[in-house]
């Protein structure tokens, strides 16, 4: 592959991923600027093989499709990188908020096969947000960012955390299924906090599953 097709090939990435070109080159260990300059000014006029790697195991494709020799997709270590996408919503944890959209942030990596234990669904069904609120302390913090297994929905709903849709706010909320009626119980994990007993399944949209949570250590 020619360098043109290199630049291409990164810039069709970038744009399918959502990706901003300052993130891209602070994952490769360089200036903010590395790569839009590589891409829209041929500068350097090829990607180094260390950034190459690193790239395609980012965007999880073959390392030939960004100018390098067919390879196995297995990044340094063994593990096989997966984009994870990050969005720009918020989940309510408290009173309720709005969702106002879902706006793709960027894209976080993760092992495949630690995704795979996680939960098993495929990458392309989980979605990084975070959550607003303390009605689901200590559990979960606000501003902590939760991965949601958006194929984990009514069809399979049993008891655990999920991300809904009621009355037009998006809430996290740990739900619990009366296992005779199945009507449904949505409770805070913060006792100050009321919960929602005896809901009808019908009047709540499910968005997903939390299956994990990160948050910062002060």
């Amino acid at each position: 592959m020619n360098q043109i097709d290199q630049r291409a090939a990164l810039q069709r990435l970038v744009r399918e991923r959502g990706e901003d070109y300052a993130g891209l080159s602070r994952l490769i260990g360089r200036n903010p600027a590395y790569i839009q300059q590589f891409i829209k000014r041929g500068t350097p006029r090829r990607l180094s093989e260390g950034d190459r790697k690193r790239l395609a195991a980012y965007f999880d494709v073959d390392d030939s499709v960004l100018g390098g020799p067919p390879s196995t997709g297995v990044a340094k270590g063994g593990a096989t990188l997966v984009p994870i996408q990050r969005l720009d919503v918020g989940a309510s944890a408290g009173p309720g908020a709005l969702s106002d959209g879902e706006h793709l942030i960027s894209h976080i990596a993760f092992d495949r096969q630690w995704l795979k234990q996680l939960c098993g669904a495929r990458p392309e069904d989980l979605s990084l947000i975070r959550v607003q609120g303390d009605s689901m302390f200590p559990t979960l913090s606000d501003g902590e960012e939760i991965m949601v297994d958006r194929s984990d929905g009514m069809n399979r709903l049993r008891d655990g955390i999920y991300v809904l849709l009621r009355d037009d706010e998006l809430v996290v909320k740990r739900l619990a299924v009366n296992p005779v009626s199945r009507r449904l119980t949505l409770k805070s994990d913060n006792p100050a906090y009321p919960d929602w007993p005896d809901c009808r399944p019908e009047d709540i949209i499910v968005a997903g599953r939390v299956v994990w949570g990160a948050r910062r250590i002060s």
